[in-house]
């Protein structure tokens, strides 16, 4: 497979939960070294764990796939690009572009609107944005765990709101 890894991508916060039924992420040939980076697949690392499962599933159906491989600008100021967009997953063979939203459908405005601009500038790129209930679809049709995508609990601060007074 052809990727590309995202060197500015940010430092993941939780460990990744591997797929049952999908090969788990290739670790470093040195036994001595720590185990496998959970938030590495095929020698490229992700910012989230939902990037993770879905290049687990790319993986596994042997779809070539390349890890946000190209940037697009979408505003300028003096002649300097202010806006643009580098969307997840490109597949070559589909000439496809995939974004995975995760978030809270409240918060994607943001992405939506970056979304509909690319869109108008560069007519010819195919993307998909997958939302969270795309995904978790997806993920529930090959009988997977969607624990990856699902918001953490709240943490709880305090004493018990339950606890009689």
């Amino acid at each position: 497979m052809d990727q590309q890894a995202n060197p500015a991508a940010p430092a993941p916060q939780e460990p990744a939960p591997h797929l049952p039924g999908v090969p788990a992420p290739a670790g470093p040939a040195d036994a001595a070294s720590p185990s496998p980076d959970p938030y590495t697949v095929a020698g490229v690392r992700f910012a989230h764990r939902a990037e993770v499962e879905f290049a687990q599933l790319l993986e596994f159906y042997q779809i070539e796939w390349r890890y946000e491989p190209d940037e697009f600008p979408l505003e300028w100021r003096d002649g300097r690009v202010t806006r643009q967009f580098r969307p997840d997953f490109y597949l070559p063979e589909y000439d496809l572009y995939i974004e995975l939203t995760v978030m809270k459908q409240s918060l994607v405005r943001r992405k939506n609107r970056k979304l509909r601009l690319l869109r108008q500038l560069y007519p010819h790129i195919q993307i998909k944005l997958l939302y969270r209930r795309d995904f978790q679809r997806l993920l529930a049709g090959f009988g997977l765990p969607t624990a990856a995508i699902e918001p953490p609990p709240p943490v709880q601060t305090g004493p018990d709101k339950c606890a009689a007074a």
